[in-house]
């Protein structure tokens, strides 16, 4: 294993800033896991819930290390798995990689790790980007009949999209269009993004278009769940500041977005954080103690819990 540089690490325990935990990024050879991962831990010895973390339509896994490190300063470890170089819009395949690489988890993710660090998979969450989190609700709803020898405890959809427009939905289908019809027996966060659904241009679509979007997911979920909405701030928002190569260039040109990624980068590590520490650390009080009243780092169109 190759082991990055260690991330800088600040005294603040408040969830939308970087937390208590110095962390490493793991990057495992290729060759002996399923598929390509980076791996963000802590440093200190423990044991810690795990969350997988799947990227976005033609994305790369790295650009989501500075969110990945933030959320591991708090005491995650964050498996994020680059599920495939170039794809077609079934994302099938997506569902079946991510089931693969959950099944392995239990005999191959301590070897990656730190000797002091453990991984606590009774405390497992899955969380998705965009059409990685279409392809995380697809297989916490076991739409592909998929054998998971591992149960997940809580649900991140960040900013989920199930096609290109209402009535374009690219399989597996996840959306029914029935109000709380997901029968997920876990507790889901749904993330959205004002601008995501605002074309850039006349020559792009939106890239969370109306219709499929983080407002339709939230519709079906039932009891425990939220949602929160950043107004000014676009679908990709959430990346890393410098996304590099040519699909990382895309990412500032493809989207509606916002007038710096810092800010909804930092409100995403933090819910994600807060709703980590509500399920699994039975602290609500971060979760809840997030509203609209100016004291995140992003202001919110929309606020809503079914506790």
């Amino acid at each position: 294993m190759a082991p990055s540089s260690v991330a800088a690490v600040g005294s603040e325990t408040e969830v939308f800033a970087i937390g208590k935990h110095e962390t490493k990024l793991v990057k495992p050879e290729e060759e002996i896991t399923p598929k390509p991962l980076l791996i963000f831990t802590p440093l200190e010895e423990g044991e810690f819930p795990v969350l997988v973390l799947l990227h976005g339509y033609l994305l790369y896994n790295s650009f989501y290390s500075q969110l990945s490190h933030h959320i591991a300063s708090h005491g995650f470890i964050i498996v994020v798995p680059q599920l495939y170089s170039v794809t077609g819009p079934d994302a099938t395949k997506e569902v079946e990689c991510v089931a693969e690489i959950t099944n392995w988890l239990p005999e191959g993710l301590q070897q990656f790790l730190p000797s002091q660090v453990k991984p606590n998979l009774k405390k497992l969450g899955l969380a998705g980007h965009s059409r990685g989190g279409k392809v995380a609700f697809a297989l916490a709803l076991n739409k592909l009949n998929t054998k998971l020898n591992l149960k997940f405890s809580a649900l991140i959809g960040i900013g989920p999209v199930d096609g290109m427009d209402t009535g374009k939905q690219t399989p597996p289908k996840v959306l029914t269009y029935v109000p709380h019809s997901f029968n997920l027996e876990m507790p889901v966060m749904v993330i959205g993004s004002g601008l995501g659904e605002v074309r850039k241009n006349l020559l792009f679509p939106a890239c969370a278009p109306k219709g499929v979007n983080h407002e339709n997911f939230y519709s079906e979920c039932c009891k425990p769940a939220c949602y929160f909405v950043a107004k000014d701030y676009g679908h990709l928002d959430m990346l890393d500041d410098e996304t590099k190569g040519i699909r990382g260039k895309t990412t500032h040109c493809l989207c509606k977005n916002g007038k710096s990624r810092e800010p909804m980068r930092r409100f995403v590590g933090g819910v994600v954080v807060a709703f980590l520490k509500a399920y699994f650390g039975g602290d609500l009080s971060y979760l809840t103690g997030i509203n609209d009243d100016g004291s995140a780092p992003v202001l919110l169109q929309k606020v809503d819990f079914m506790l």
